[in-house]
């Protein structure tokens, strides 16, 4: 089936902001960096007017990693040295107990070379982890999705290891049951609970970018082109379903392809998850996702529902979301997920949410520092696309 996209075409201020967005990011992750653990916060905090770090994260440590090796060398990122954080991850990792992690450091791996990804593959079985790890299970997609990325980015370093076959094609194997004929994915695949049936049916924003994303580079590593057809239906729909400032909704349901919950809409999803994701899928099937990329990063820059630019470059940082502040809210959000309707009054109350995580600005800095050269948001020619199912 053919669905031809509407083009929206791209503006030459939002290509040029893309550079000072990049080093916004790597100031902001030196100002979430904490020396004395080599470990990046949980969150940066607004607090009377002051920005405070709150907690430790290896996953975020993890992506951060990502994002740092991918920038420009300058004096802010010699400040944290990634490979030598992810050294110190490799070598204790009693912190590691979920298959998402797991998949984020064989990524990270890769990304440092074939050496140090060699040292990672032979310190686990990656062949048992499918059993060994609880998401795996369940069948949780983005989990699922992280390791199946980290399995495609070690075979791309490292063509000869025949062993990343076998247990990339069983993670596939997992990865699409979830994937509705809408092409979007649940949460997950377990449906015996009240809770596993409404998972199993209604997804997040990151159970469809992370797919997207491994399973652009599932199909490219290991040659599976129905993989790639499978995350390009997953991505039209997607972009079908982009709100008319550019807002990258929260949760779907698989089985309509319709939106459940619109807010909170994070600016995560908008500079960072949303680029990293339609860029590689670009990329495998030879298609531009720009307009829509761009439109969701102007989302960021003020073209939102309040008028107001998410960047704070006083404590570079970029807020985190745009959110519902009337006391209905939560009980608003169950009762769409529960129902599978979508509650599509408009909003007045709503606010932004003043912190910022370090994932934030590693997924951004790895979406768009390697942009820098390829003409970041020009406008491109139309898109269509094929909704295919292996």
């Amino acid at each position: 089936m053919i669905r031809p996209l509407i083009e929206h075409p791209s503006e030459e201020k939002t290509r040029g902001e893309v550079p000072a967005l990049n080093q916004l990011a790597v100031r902001g992750l030196v100002s979430m960096f904490d020396p004395t653990r080599k470990l990046f916060c949980n969150r940066l905090v607004r607090n009377q007017n002051r920005m405070v770090r709150e907690g430790h994260s290896e996953r975020y440590t993890l992506i951060s990693i990502l994002g740092l090796q991918r920038a420009q060398d300058t004096p802010e990122t010699r400040q944290i040295r990634a490979q030598d954080l992810l050294v110190t991850l490799a070598s204790d990792t009693r912190w590691l107990g979920n298959l998402g992690d797991l998949g984020l450091l064989l990524w990270a791996a890769a990304e440092a070379g074939e050496k140090f990804s060699s040292r990672i593959c032979s310190a686990f079985d990656l062949g048992g982890a499918l059993r060994r790890f609880r998401e795996a299970r369940q069948g949780r997609t983005t989990e699922l999705a992280w390791f199946l990325s980290g399995l495609a980015h070690l075979r791309s370093v490292d063509p000869d290891r025949v062993s990343l076959r076998e247990v990339a094609l069983e993670t596939y194997a997992l990865l699409k049951q979830n994937q509705g004929e809408s092409g979007l994915f649940s949460h997950l695949a377990e449906r015996k609970s009240l809770g596993g049936l409404v998972r199993g049916r209604v997804g997040t924003f990151a159970d469809q970018v992370y797919p997207i994303y491994a399973l652009s580079k599932f199909s490219q590593s290991f040659g599976v082109p129905k993989a790639a057809e499978r995350a390009l239906d997953c991505a039209l729909t997607l972009c079908e379903l982009q709100g008319p400032l550019g807002q990258w909704w929260w949760h779907y349901d698989s089985v309509t392809g319709k939106v459940v919950a619109r807010y909170p809409v994070y600016s995560v999803h908008q500079d960072g998850m949303a680029p990293l994701a339609l860029f590689a899928l670009g990329e495998a099937v030879q298609s531009d996702f720009r307009p829509w990329i761009c439109k969701g990063l102007r989302w960021v820059f003020g073209d939102n529902e309040l008028e107001e630019d998410m960047r704070d470059d006083s404590s570079n940082l970029i807020w985190r979301a745009i959110y519902r502040t009337d006391s209905l809210r939560h009980v608003d959000s169950v009762l769409e997920v529960l129902s599978m309707r979508e509650d599509v009054r408009p909003r007045k109350e709503l606010a932004r949410l003043f912190e910022c995580r370090p994932y934030h600005l590693g997924w951004l800095l790895y979406a768009w520092a390697s942009q820098a050269t390829r003409n970041g948001c020009e406008s491109p020619g139309p898109l269509e696309g094929r909704s295919a199912h292996a």
